[in-house]
């Protein structure tokens, strides 16, 4: 049995990690120590818990317990066990136990298939899911279960961990294992217990002396490289490229470029992080920069053109011009704001000056009448409203302080006096 395996926790005494859910006191422990179990969704990296923590649960209550793999199961599956949850519950005061791991690879029909066994009590749901159930779980079974995200191991937990491998371990106790340097090997166990305990596996078994030394060294000559943990349909993909679009927005190109590369070794498609660039260039340089959207645009069609590798570079110069470049999300605010006002007041009714009339019964009505053209005035502007009765002076647009946008907050000065807020 792999070491991985014979150290699983068979309590939560025995768990390492997830204080915030597991410690004393915290709202997992209370409720698998009340016995009053809920449907939940445990959300986190894969080797933190998630399956122990089931098993814990099902454990804890005496519960009938049936896994379910989302990856080799279907439909017809997952019905046959709620048949056989359901006439378990026959003979049972407690609720059987249905853990499906990976449930973000149920599509929606398989996921629909759990709602009624779910919502009638017939079983508790547990989900493990390394994604984010926001986008994977559908949401009338999402809205019947507490969703609890688990972190990766920290520094100490994995020194619990190794300590207590090597020191309760039946096999490892009885080895002469000396531990020099932790370096190396929590780092390439990436907070992961079952990693960590795999290459702990694979350093032992390699050695053929009855005294083994654990360091950096010996790690580093076991194990051929570190792969580079980037999944482009994973959370990473999605902490990536936020801490991506943050560094931009943050005037960051060193961070920029960094996590450009990140996404560039994980094989991360070039045309999403150049539409990405085109969304940045508009939400967070905006009217600040208005060229920055011209070489975003530029970028997403040269990429388009060449590709990789040599698009690596184009991609770079776009990423520094965006970071350096002035920020003003003015526009972002102007739209969100009008939509917002649009969704609470409705369809007003448009001003009759500048209403259109095609038809003679309109030009009867006096639709367009008092519409002034604006290119008959000098500067070719004129003072008229443009806004339903309920909404004039209404500011939407509230100019940035750059040196681009203090000119629009001139002009408008300049033109409306202070019919709109500028500042």
């Amino acid at each position: 049995m792999p070491l991985a395996e014979r150290m699983r926790p068979k309590n939560l005494d025995e768990y390492i990690g997830q204080k915030h859910l597991v410690g004393e006191g915290a709202v997992l422990r209370n409720m698998i120590e009340s016995g009053r179990i809920q449907s939940i969704i445990l959300w986190g990296p894969p080797g933190v818990g998630k399956t122990t923590l089931a098993k814990i649960i099902s454990k804890s209550g005496n519960r009938a317990m049936y896994t379910l793999s989302a990856v080799s199961s279907g439909v017809k599956d997952v019905r046959e066990v709620l048949e056989k949850a359901q006439h378990a519950s026959f003979f049972s005061q407690q609720t059987p136990i249905l853990f499906i791991d990976e449930i973000h690879r149920f599509n929606k029909s398989q996921q629909d298939s759990l709602l009624a066994a779910v919502e009638q009590g017939i079983v508790t749901l547990i989900g493990a899911t390394t994604e984010n159930p926001s986008f994977e779980v559908i949401a009338p079974l999402l809205s019947r279960c507490e969703v609890y995200v688990l972190q990766p191991l920290e520094k100490q937990d994995l020194d619990d961990l190794l300590n207590r491998a090597l020191t309760l371990d039946p096999v490892l106790k009885e080895m002469d294992i000396k531990v020099e340097e932790t370096g190396a090997l929590f780092r390439q166990s990436g907070g992961d217990a079952r990693k960590l305990l795999n290459i702990l596996d694979i350093i032992i078994s390699a050695e053929n002396s009855d005294h083994i030394v654990i360091n950096d060294e010996s790690v580093a000559k076991r194990l051929q490289k570190s792969t580079a943990m980037y999944d482009k349909k994973g959370d990473m993909h999605y902490d990536i490229i936020s801490a991506f679009i943050k560094s931009i927005r943050g005037s960051d190109p060193n961070a920029a470029v960094y996590w450009l590369a990140r996404m560039l070794a994980g094989g991360e498609d070039l045309k999403f992080i150049a539409r990405r660039l085109l969304i940045s260039a508009s939400e967070d340089i905006g009217l600040a920069n208005p060229n920055a959207m011209l070489l975003a645009n530029a970028c997403f069609q040269a990429v388009n053109t060449i590709g990789y590798p040599e698009s690596r570079i184009i991609l770079s110069e776009t990423v520094i011009y965006l970071a350096n470049s002035p920020k003003s999300n003015s526009a972002y605010n102007a739209i969100n704001e009008a939509m917002a006002t649009v969704n609470q007041t409705g369809d007003l009714p448009v001003p009759i000056n500048i209403r259109n009339a095609p038809t003679k019964l309109m030009k009867q009505l006096g639709y367009g009448a008092e519409y002034k053209y604006s290119h008959d005035y000098p500067g070719h502007f004129v003072e008229q409203e443009f806004m339903p009765e309920e909404m004039s002076g209404h500011s939407f647009y509230i100019p940035g302080n750059n040196q681009q946008e203090n000119k629009f907050k001139d002009v408008m000065s300049q033109r409306w006096g202070g019919k709109y807020r500028t500042e």
